[in-house]
C-alpha cells in the first residue's frame, strides 16, 4: 500500500505557508510553500486537497517527489530549502522554523529532505492530502 502523506497548513502570510509534514500519521517535518497567489506557476502554494506523489529525478534536487495532477501546473516538488525564494511554487521540508538572513524561514532542510525520502525508500507513488487550519 502507498504511503500516506499529509501536509496540515498553519499559517500563511507574505513571509510564506507554514505547516507541518506527516507520513502514515507520524509527524516528520515542518514545511514552506509560498503565500497563496492563486495558484500561479512557479509563485503559489498549491491548492488545498488530494494529489499523488511520484518519485522522479530532478536535475538540481536529485531523487525525490512530484506532486502530480495540480491543475495548470508542472514541476511542482517536494526539495530542500529554507526561504520562500527558495520554493518556486514547491514544498520545502526541514526539521524546524526559524530565521535565515532576517526572513522567516525553515531550517536543517538537506538532512530533512535525505529522512523524506529514506522512509518512502521502496515507494515510486504516494498519496498527499492538503489541509488548511487557518
Amino acid at each position: 500500500m502507498d504511503p500516506v502523506v499529509e501536509l496540515i497548513r498553519l499559517d500563511t502570510s507574505v513571509d510564506g505557508t507554514f505547516g507541518v509534514l506527516k507520513i502514515n500519521k507520524a509527524v516528520l517535518c515542518v514545511t514552506l510553500e509560498p503565500p497563496d497567489l492563486l495558484n500561479a506557476h512557479n509563485q503559489s502554494s498549491i491548492p488545498a486537497g488530494q494529489y499523488c506523489l511520484a518519485r522522479v529525478m530532478s536535475g538540481r534536487y536529485g531523487e525525490t517527489f512530484e506532486v502530480c495532477d495540480v491543475p495548470g501546473r508542472t514541476l511542482v516538488r517536494i526539495h530542500p530549502g529554507n526561504r520562500v525564494a527558495d520554493t518556486a511554487g514547491c514544498i520545502l521540508v526541514a526539521q524546524h522554523f526559524g530565521k535565515l538572513h532576517g526572513d522567516r524561514a525553515v531550517l536543517n532542510s538537506g538532512a530533512t529532505h535525505q529522512t523524506f525520502m529514506r522512509l518512502l525508500a521502496g515507494h515510486d507513488t504516494a498519496h498527499l492530502t492538503i489541509h488548511e487550519c487557518f
